[in-house]
């Protein structure tokens, strides 16, 4: 015993030191625990294994707990919109459930690249069977979508032909989804159908990976009608526009009332918010879309009408379309309810800043005369087909690109849905899925369709049905594509390698080789277009595949190229199909481009090392080529 100061015996911290009481882990309250399991740092492996330890912390980890809720919060976040707060619900099983269909998702993504490689990289060519295989998991499409956008946002240099095909799946599914959305709203009753969900019906179709909702827009809308009814409020506090509230249709009756209406709603859109008619940019499909155009504050006319019309109907104010040659319209009646008389009407042209015209003015703005049917008004059906067919005039009107097809193949989607019987669209959709060699199968459906529509088409009906079942017939029999050997006598010229990243002497463009051939194997028409015989060595030189930086695919003679001083990623939607990675200073071929070129790899492993740890920026300039690149359908120069 220890003595105290004055001489009393104190019991001895020593021992009370020594022998303390142990206290494990499962000692602590079940709370403490599920905090603790909780952590960020643990993944569901960690707390599989903490549960198999001992009952109690298998007890605590419950398929019902806090603890596997956490974790299938953690990993599918984007889900929990689907869950009602405070749900009871089993998260282990969900987990396990969300998480096998990931693995099989991925699986199906993964067998694309192998499965297609060699077709056209069509969205629907490829995906047919793939997105079929995703349905027959029987898991909801909210799952399947999740796990797509998850591949999507991994890291962004790594897994690039996995995300490639993701992304198709992706845009896929969702298009099949907007046009059961569109197939509904075109069910309902014409006085029920509004311009604005069309349009954004159409927008989401034509940008399916991007985020657009009806409910953003109208939100977007709302907040100009503010804008608009803070302008009334100054120049008239009493006016009956500034009670109504959103989504009430009340019409205002007064004609100048409507008038202050009008021009309080030109004064906001025109004057302070700044929308304009695109007059530089006419024929960009990005004036067709309604959250580009509420984003760039610029249209052509029946984006902007459509915008004007539904942003006066929240102030009561009734305007109806008018499906005007060459310059959609909007009609304002002037006269009591029921007139038809062109010039009881007066036009606005959303367009022109709002500006109101006479029956009369209209012909002015197109320059000759018309008659009086044009100036009716149109149902909403109408209204779409018009939107449709001016994106389908700009997919013709396209430079024969990937994204100038997929345009012409999204809008005859929509325009078929829409109109489905419509022959004269029917065979452009035939003739172009032709053209493409893709869906010869939907070729054959769609011939059969026009013909009972019309027998008189049985001429290029007959043509395209024989051309295409010979397609068809080549498939069941393909072409292995051949292998490609630096190392072979025919290929010692060859000085590039794919997954190299190049400058273009000349051009100055950035790009990234996919391919090579020993000579050029374009045809003699192409050679002379192109001018080849200016190069120094003719087409008797290697030329290259080349994705290029502003989304191209080129053709480019050897002589023309060189290695990049400073490699940057090529941002080019193709570039997955290829390479599987972008490694700093060149890209990794994925497995099914190194099967056609199997010693290239080791060869732009080997040009990199030297190029860039011994080189200084700029000393692999050489002479520049004479030579001159020009757009081609096929491939570009040189």
């Amino acid at each position: 015993m220890a003595t105290s100061v004055a001489g009393e015996e104190q019991p001895s911290l020593n021992g009370i030191i020594s022998e303390p009481q142990t206290k494990k882990l499962t000692d602590l309250p079940t709370e403490l625990l599920e905090h603790i399991l909780c952590f960020p740092v643990l993944k569901h492996v960690d707390v599989c294994n903490v549960s198999c330890c001992c009952k109690r912390l298998h007890d605590v980890c419950h398929g019902r707990g806090k603890v596997w809720g956490h974790q299938y919060k953690l990993r599918w976040p984007r889900l929990q919109r689907f869950y009602r707060q405070n749900e009871s619900c089993d998260w282990l099983r969900e987990y396990k459930t969300r998480h096998r269909v990931g693995i099989q998702i991925r699986r199906t993504v993964e067998s694309i690249s192998k499965r297609f490689f060699t077709e056209v990289p069509c969205v629907g060519q490829v995906l047919g069977d793939s997105f079929a295989e995703i349905e027959s998991l029987g898991m909801p499409e909210h799952f399947c979508e999740d796990e797509l956008l998850f591949i999507l946002n991994s890291d962004k240099r790594k897994s690039l032909t996995l995300k490639y095909y993701a992304k198709k799946i992706l845009y896929f599914l969702r298009q099949q989804n907007i046009l059961r959305s569109l197939k509904t709203f075109l069910e309902q009753p014409a006085e029920q159908q509004s311009a604005l969900e069309g349009a954004v019906l159409v927008d989401q179709y034509c940008n399916p990976l991007a985020d657009v909702t009806l409910d953003s827009i109208s939100a977007q809308l709302d907040e100009i009608t503010e804008k608009v009814k803070k302008m009334l409020r100054i120049k008239n506090p009493s006016h009956p526009s500034l009670r109504i509230a959103q989504g009430n249709c009340s019409v205002v009756e007064d004609f100048e009332l409507q008038r202050q209406v009008v021009c309080a709603l030109n004064s906001v859109l025109y004057e302070q918010l700044q929308y304009k008619g695109n007059e530089c940019d006419y024929y960009n499909p990005l004036n067709s879309y309604i959250h580009q155009v509420l984003l760039r504050h610029t249209g052509i006319p029946i984006s902007l009408s459509v915008l004007y019309m539904t942003l006066a109907r929240k102030l009561g104010l009734q305007l109806e379309p008018v499906n005007f040659p060459n310059h959609f319209l909007l009609r304002w009646c002037q006269k009591p309810r029921g007139s038809e008389d062109i010039y009881d009407f007066v036009y606005i042209d959303a367009f022109g800043k709002g500006k109101q015209l006479t029956a009369k003015e209209c012909e002015y703005l197109i320059g000759h005369q018309v008659t009086a049917d044009y100036y009716s008004a149109i149902s909403t059906t109408e209204v779409l087909l018009r939107m449709v067919g001016n994106l389908l005039n700009i997919g013709k009107r396209g430079e024969g690109n990937e994204k100038s097809y997929q345009l012409l193949r999204d809008s005859l989607d929509l325009y078929l849905t829409i109109n489905p019987d419509n022959v004269q669209y029917l065979l452009l959709q035939a003739r172009l899925y032709f053209h493409l060699g893709i869906w010869p199968e939907k070729v054959l459906d769609i011939l059969q369709h026009i013909q009972a529509l019309d027998p008189s088409q049985h001429g290029a009906v007959g043509y395209l049905v024989q051309h295409t079942l010979e397609h068809i017939q080549h498939k069941k029999h393909p072409v292995t594509p051949e292998v490609k050997r630096r190392s072979a006598p025919e290929h010692l010229e060859v000085q590039y390698s794919v997954g190299l990243i190049m400058k273009h002497k000349r051009s100055g463009y950035n790009c990234v080789i996919y391919g090579w051939d020993p000579k050029c194997t374009m045809s003699q028409e192409w050679i002379t277009t192109m001018r080849v015989h200016q190069l120094s060595n003719g087409a008797n030189q290697p030329f290259y595949n080349v994705l290029v930086q502003d989304g191209t695919c080129r053709y480019a003679a050897q002589e023309n190229l060189e290695p990049h001083s400073a490699p940057l990623e090529i941002g080019h939607p193709e570039v997955g199909r290829y390479f599987s990675e972008f490694a700093d200073t060149h890209y990794v071929a994925n497995e099914e481009l190194q099967t056609r070129y199997p010693e290239d790899m080791d060869e732009t492993l080997g040009t990199v090392q030297e190029l860039y740890h011994r080189l200084t920026p700029g000393s692999a300039n050489q002479e520049e080529a004479p030579a001159t690149d020009q757009n081609s359908h096929q491939a570009m120069s040189m």
